[in-house]
């Protein structure tokens, strides 16, 4: 595409007319958001560090406890299995015609 030069001879003076585009340029739109802050806040490793760390130590804590609590249970249920299994002797012991002076000197 080319100028027109058109020439008007009452002004003596030439005159260049461009067309105008056609074309349209777009550009490409801006990746990812534009609210993001300008500065960069995830370099400080030191602070994630802390934070990290911080959050470990509760973790083990919580940890510690639990296992507490579950030796705890765990010691509670053998201690009623060794009661039903005392009392089922006794019962059996009884049935089985000794009295309970006689049971009580096999337990010395």
């Amino acid at each position: 595409m080319g100028s027109i030069r058109m020439i008007f001879p009452s002004l003596k003076d030439t005159v260049i007319l461009k067309p105008k585009r056609e074309e349209v340029i777009t550009t490409p739109g801006t990746k990812g958001s534009k609210n993001r802050p300008k500065t960069n806040i995830t370099k400080d490793y030191a602070s994630q560090i802390a934070e990290k760390k911080t959050a470990l130590k509760k973790a083990e804590k919580e940890v510690a406890t639990l296992e507490a609590k579950k030796a705890k249970a765990d010691a509670k249920t053998a201690e009623e299995a060794k009661k039903t299994e005392a009392e089922a002797v006794l019962k059996k012991l009884l049935a089985s015609g000794m009295s309970a002076d006689e049971i009580l000197e096999k337990l010395k």
